[in-house]
């Protein structure tokens, strides 16, 4: 029986961990972050991973820092370790404890999109492609040398969402056949070109702010890379507002300027029409529903804070 550790920890990881469980490898354990708090601080929240090992009476660690538990890393016989998304940067004395290595699949093609936040940053860059990274770690964040690369067409419909559960799902699809290839030793690596590379940095809920002044296509890309959280949102008479769904219109006004019954707003460049929104504090709402209720009209001015 081939042995495994897994290393994951959001949603995106679980599609790839089930396939992992139904190729019959055998997992020694799974870690995963820690559970948190929900915001009332009234339930303990656990990672989709740790619920999703839970089904299947895996082993689970969740350490804060992951170099507590070297020890028992070094001392587990297991042949790969496979990180998906983990949260954590994996020391050196860790990935050098198993003679196959650790793998990563990371959500871009890299050198591009090196960091925390990858597809977030392809759509707000207005990428027209991206992809994963099949990659075998080192302790440099992301830059490891890559051994299977697979691209996809981002969609204008894309945001955060639908592309995450695009590439997880690639992801599954592909990992048993990558995890093959390490155990057969026909896995050829090629380094990285890391003069090319870019950085997706942590996500900062202040860029959710739009600046009306920008083309509509930026603003766009910002509110389907920022979707669902932290959100893209705009402040009127103190108020925020975050829009969910929005499409291009090639309508023209003043930036920030709403130009006309259907909640469509001017931009730097043409317009968004706004298709749902959400006040703060309140449900979701369509934008005829939003509307009834709305002092946001016709004529009004968003960049009036």
């Amino acid at each position: 029986m081939r042995k495994v550790i897994f290393l994951g920890t959001p949603n995106f990881a679980v599609p790839i961990l089930d396939r992992i469980i139904k190729n019959e490898l055998e997992i020694i354990c799974v870690f995963t972050q820690p559970p948190k708090r929900s915001n009332r601080g009234q339930k303990i929240l656990k990672s989709p991973v740790h619920n999703y090992a839970e089904k299947f009476n895996l082993k689970i660690k969740t350490p804060e820092n992951i170099k507590k538990e070297e020890n028992f890393i070094k001392t587990a016989e297991f042949d790969l370790g496979i990180v998906v998304a983990y949260g954590q940067i994996i020391p050196k004395s860790i990935l050098e404890s198993c003679k196959l290595g650790f793998i990563n699949i990371h959500a871009s093609l890299l050198p591009k999109y090196r960091g925390a936040a990858p597809i977030q940053r392809s759509l707000i860059n207005l990428e027209k492609f991206t992809g994963i990274s099949f990659m075998k770690l080192n302790n440099v964040l992301d830059s490891g040398p890559i051994f299977n690369q697979y691209k996809i067409q981002i969609n204008k419909t894309d945001n955060s969402e639908t592309l995450s559960k695009k590439l997880s799902e690639l992801s599954a699809e592909k990992i048993t056949q990558n995890i093959e290839l390490i155990f057969s030793n026909k896995a050829t690596f090629v380094d990285q070109i890391h003069n090319e590379a870019s950085y997706a940095e942590k996500i900062n809920k202040m860029e959710g702010k739009i600046n009306w002044n920008e083309s509509a296509l930026n603003i766009l890309g910002k509110i389907n890379g920022l979707f669902p959280n932290p959100g893209a949102w705009f402040e009127f008479k103190k108020e925020r507002y975050k829009i969910i769904k929005s499409e291009l219109s090639e309508s023209t006004g003043k930036p920030g300027e709403v130009i006309d019954d259907l909640l469509t707003v001017a931009c730097g460049k043409n317009s968004i029409r706004i298709l749902e929104i959400q006040k703060q504090g309140k449900k979701v709402q369509n934008t005829s529903t939003f509307l009834l209720g709305s002092k946001i009209k016709k004529g009004v001015s968003l960049k009036r804070e």
